[in-house]
């Protein structure tokens, strides 16, 4: 135990100064710097969504510029997300503290060259928000979208590389797995996470020491810990993102939740989608075991503990706890009915304990900081904080952590900037494809599970997708159970039938194809799926589809009555028409159109047989008079 307490406070000491720079503000940071190996510290986000925008290409063209001119005092990191992921590829460079936004590699030299080198900022390659109007470079948690949020699952994303373990434990990593088998029984870790109020952030919300404190009281001498990183949502990140920037975050309270109910195996089930998630995690636990944080006689109490990952294959059904578990056992993933719940049977039919990379994520925090911090944060029921993906029609897209209680306009006006190009909000969708949408009139609501189950929709994992006034609703349903459909595991007859009998229903109300009491039909529909459905995927399938013909109710009669979409999204209930006004009768469009449904002579108005026309749109890419539009 000795050998390994000292190797943890020997690394911390060397680390500390190095990851601690980073954290400072301009003033301190210049004066911690000098104590420090490295002059600068340059920081490049090697997340998925600025590895897609090129940040690969900016961190080459940075090294080779240093190497160049034989910087060895500036040290380069690649970092987890920094959050703001529309301006991504992001670099920071530190101790200033200056955001860099959509990065290029052209952008990247002058970086080396002006700011590190000649010591002058590249104020116009700077987040704008981050340059006040006197010149002075302001701290992110000045800005609109940082200044509102609180990161706690986020805490180490964007400031420590994530491949490296030294700089996890300089940031006090492994310190509460110490504390726990130390100094706690497995009885005091429940209490705290009880009394912490930490909910499950997988969708559910069910207590986290609850259940923990079940699977331990189960009898059995093999138990297992999984960790839920499937994460299928449309426009889902969260998991992702913290797997990515903070794995040893999840790695250390799976050993926490292991010691906690007696098991000594755990299991993160991620998908092979996200292969830089999956290599970094691979990294961390290797790191782990050799540095002795996992494996045999941990901390030399004599508790063994190891992980292994499970790579699922894209389905969203294995997203619900008893179908993650059937996959990790190898076979094809479908729930199975409770009770048995899985703290009593569950992987391989043994006491299992399972939660979302977010939820493991707030607990060793909550260890070292204790119960009474992390619940005077949030809301009266729903404690901390909650990741979004926060995504659609929205200025700011990406990553954001806010405390519970915090309202949707706080979220979209202010740390989402906005609707672009002036439109106005019209509905969020909540809970991915088992939430609903929640329209403008209730845009003051805070977030959180009581506050959003009141108004029809759901927390879920955290995806948030913004709509504007463009948006038909009636599409909007009909994508996300198109989504479900697809990804029913057709096990239960209610999913089976019940998705598609509902997609069904709504692809006839855009196609101008229903009657009013249609809309009976998926009210009956959906009250029976909810009630008869096996597992949470069909149960809540329909929610999308009710929410919408709750708040949209016109929008739904317009298409049926009158065959028309406002929002000009449905295609078959979409015309092309000519305007006689700005038709100039060139015959361009009547010669490019493919079925002849357009007539008229030369020089003189032309005319569109709607029951012709195939709706193609090559009449108004052709048209150089704008005199073609959608009615």
């Amino acid at each position: 135990m000795t050998m390994t307490i000292d190797r943890l406070t020997e690394i911390k000491k060397k680390n500390e100064e190095l990851v601690m720079v980073r954290r400072l503000v301009a003033s301190k940071a210049e004066e911690m710097a000098k104590h420090t190996a490295y002059r600068k510290q340059i920081l490049v986000c090697g997340g998925t969504g600025c590895t897609s925008s090129g940040s690969h290409k900016v961190v080459d063209a940075l090294e080779s510029e240093i190497k160049e001119k034989g910087l060895k005092d500036v040290l380069i990191v690649k970092t987890g997300c920094f959050g703001l992921c529309a301006l991504g590829p992001v670099v920071i460079v530190y101790p200033e503290g200056c955001f860099y936004s959509q990065t290029t590699p052209e952008g990247a030299k002058r970086i080396i060259d002006e700011h590190i080198v000649g010591g002058q900022i590249c104020k116009d390659l700077l987040y704008p928000e981050t340059v006040h109007a006197d010149g002075e470079i302001l701290p992110l948690s000045k800005t609109n979208f940082y200044a509102k949020q609180m990161r706690i699952a986020l805490k180490n994303c964007g400031v420590i590389d994530p491949e490296n373990i030294e700089e996890y434990i300089a940031l006090d990593g492994y310190k509460a797995l110490y504390k726990v088998l130390t100094e706690m029984t497995q009885d005091q870790v429940i209490d705290v996470m009880l009394a912490s109020g930490l909910r499950g952030r997988g969708g559910a919300g069910f207590p986290t020491g609850r259940k923990w404190a079940f699977c331990k009281s189960t009898p059995g001498e093999i138990k297992y810990v999984c960790c839920n990183a499937d994460e299928g949502d449309p426009g889902a990140f969260m998991d992702r993102s913290i797997l990515e920037g903070d794995p040893h975050a999840v790695i250390e309270a799976m050993a926490i939740a292991g010691y906690t109910i007696g098991a000594s195996q755990g299991y993160v089930y991620v998908r092979a989608e996200y292969p830089i998630a999956v290599d970094r995690l691979k990294i961390a636990i290797n790191q782990a075991r050799e540095y002795g944080f996992l494996g045999k006689n941990i901390f030399g109490t004599g508790f063994d503990f190891d992980l292994e990952i499970r790579l699922g294959a894209g389905a969203f059904v294995c997203g619900e706890e008893t179908a993650l578990m059937t996959s990790i056992e190898g076979k094809r993933g479908e729930p199975r009915p409770r009770p048995p719940f899985p703290a009593v049977k569950g992987l391989f039919g043994k006491p299992t304990v399972l939660n979302n990379v977010e939820t493991y994520a707030n607990v060793a925090q909550i260890i070292l900081k204790g119960a009474d911090w992390y619940s005077s944060i949030g809301t009266e029921t729903s404690k901390g904080t909650k990741v979004f993906a926060l995504g659609g029609k929205i200025t700011n897209v990406g990553l954001v952590e806010v405390p519970m209680g915090t309202t949707l306009r706080e979220i979209i006006e202010e740390i989402g900037g906005g609707i672009p190009n002036g439109k106005k909000f019209k509905a969020a969708q909540t809970g991915g494809p088992s939430g609903g949408c929640i329209p403008s009139v209730h845009i003051d609501t805070p977030i959180d599970y009581e506050s959003l189950a009141q108004i029809g929709s759901m927390m879920g994992s955290g995806g948030l997708i913004i709509m504007d006034e463009d948006t038909c609703m009636v599409d909007i349903a009909k994508f996300y159970l198109e989504f479900t459909c697809e990804e029913s595991c057709g096990k239960c007859s209610p999913c089976r039938i019940g998705t598609k009998r509902l997609l069904h229903l709504l692809d006839d109300i855009t196609k101008g194809n229903s009657t009013m009491e249609d809309l009976d039909k998926i009210e009956e529909l959906s009250a029976h799926m909810r009630v008869s459905c096996l597992c949470a995927l069909g149960q809540t399938a329909s929610n999308p589809v009710v929410s919408t013909l709750r708040y949209f109710h016109e929008e739904y009669v317009d298409h049926i009555q009158n065959k028309r979409c406002a929002a000009k999204k449905c295609k078959d209930l979409l015309h092309y028409v000519i305007d006689p006004e700005k038709c100039k009768g060139c015959t361009l469009c009547s010669r490019n159109c493919p079925v002849g449904a357009i007539s008229g002579k030369v020089k003189q108005p032309h005319y569109i047989d709607k029951s012709v026309c195939i709706k193609c749109g090559l009449c108004k890419q052709n048209c150089k008079f704008d005199a073609v539009y959608l009615d």
